[in-house]
């Protein structure tokens, strides 16, 4: 397949020197950042013109040695990256705007802002002299890092650069790595069709069924408790900013959760399948009904199709999006009679036209696999059976179209 560009993730064991030392390189890829932010605006102001991240890194050299000398204490890719985060974020901010003006992009523009050290330690990225051992990864100006998981990161890729991050007390590296993909022996020729739920999680066209967590929905007493107890606090007190971290911890392991059930589900998907078809959630609208917004969001929909985009491409598994207005909760599996009275509060489907009787979700999800087959073979008919889609005698078998469409995806004749 090629060279790709992937990222691996992973805890990190710091001890107390290492602890400080994130903090001051945090702390001078954010004063870096607000700099560079008010710098940028001042001379866009004087001049019209915006200077590149190049300008601000040279200007911010000179001024080290006088103003700001305690930053020689860190490595000097913390504010260089920062000052190139700056520079990308006008990018997508003057993108986004060129977009509005076309019709093209709804919604706020994301003008650049100053991060603040009240809303979070923030994360900076390193470059250069960086080695990953099993246990360990080596770090400029940090030193030998310990890892909370053993033999994760590649020790032979080509490593690009590694982010260090902070969430509720916990220290992340993010390693960015070019590495050769080659894509897996496909063993897997069968297709599936996936219903998406907020009971269950996701249904399967086989009768398997995952189950959703509901992360947010078990852990809102406690929420509601802390959330009390932090009210009652003396603001700016040490007793507040215990349970502000006691807060913090509770919505990381809410995003644990929704983060594992959402691995579980898609690698399940792309390792045991060749074909995968899903429907194409308009999440945004969902999340406009207040009385569903919640649930949906607990249910992650968009991380499992994100995860599914890419994940399809590093096993080579071909991924069919259904139309997100086809009727396929309403519609029959077995003789297509449609129900146009079906509400939501109805979770079980029964057709008054041939009998058929079954889960709501489960009829929806062999109705997204047919329609995801029929589409399969009208766009590759020709290599599913050797005749154009207009010609086809007769519907060919499920192996036939998983593998046409997969070759199509993948350009194989």
């Amino acid at each position: 397949m090629g060279t790709v560009v992937r990222g691996y993730k992973t805890e990190l064991d710091p001890n107390n020197a290492q602890r400080t030392a994130f903090m001051k390189h945090a702390g001078t890829a954010r004063f870096a950042y607000n700099w560079g932010l008010a710098r940028s605006q001042e001379v866009y102001c004087t001049t019209g013109k915006r200077p590149t991240a190049i300008e601000l890194h040279k200007e911010l050299n000179a001024l080290k040695k006088t103003d700001y000398a305690w930053m020689y204490e860190c490595s000097k890719c913390a504010p260089q990256e920062a000052l190139r985060d700056l520079d990308d974020a006008y990018t997508n901010f003057f993108r986004k705007v060129a977009l509005k003006k076309q019709g093209k992009h709804k919604g706020k523009c994301g003008l650049p802002k100053p991060k603040k050290r009240s809303k979070a330690i923030g994360s900076f990225r390193l470059t250069g002299s960086i080695h990953v051992g099993a246990s360990s990864i080596q770090l400029p100006r940090i030193g030998l890092v310990r890892l909370k998981e053993k033999d994760y990161l590649p020790f032979e890729a080509k490593i690009l650069s590694v982010t260090v991050s902070e969430q509720a007390g916990r220290w992340y590296a993010s390693v960015q790595v070019e590495e050769e993909h080659l894509l897996p022996e496909r063993t897997a020729t069968s297709a599936i069709g996936v219903d998406l739920g907020i009971k269950r999680l996701a249904t399967l066209s086989d009768g398997k069924t995952f189950a959703n967590p509901r992360a947010l929905k078990q852990a809102q007493k406690k929420l509601r408790r802390l959330e009390r107890q932090k009210s009652r606090r003396t603001k700016g007190g040490m007793n507040r900013q215990k349970t502000r971290r006691k807060l913090a911890k509770t919505h990381a392991r809410i995003a644990h959760v929704r983060l594992d059930a959402a691995h579980k589900l898609t690698s399940h998907l792309v390792k045991q399948h060749a074909l995968i078809a899903i429907e194409d959630l308009n999440t945004s609208g969902m999340l406009k009904n207040h009385k569903l917004a919640q649930a949906v969001s607990d249910s992650n929909f968009g991380e499992i199709r994100r995860q599914l985009d890419y994940k399809s491409n590093l096993f080579g598994t071909h991924l069919v999006m259904i139309d997100r207005f086809y009727p396929s909760s309403k519609m029959c599996s077995c003789c297509g009679w449609k129900d146009e009275d079906l509400e939501l509060a109805d979770r079980v489907f029964v057709c008054l036209d041939c009998g058929y009787l079954a889960d709501r979700d489960y009829n929806a999800a062999k109705n997204i696999l047919n329609e995801a087959l029929r589409t399969t073979a009208s766009s590759a008919g020709s290599h599913a059976c050797g005749q154009s889609s207009a010609g086809l005698g007769a519907i060919p078998s499920e192996t036939a179209l998983v593998e046409a469409g997969t070759n199509q995806r993948l350009g194989v004749s």
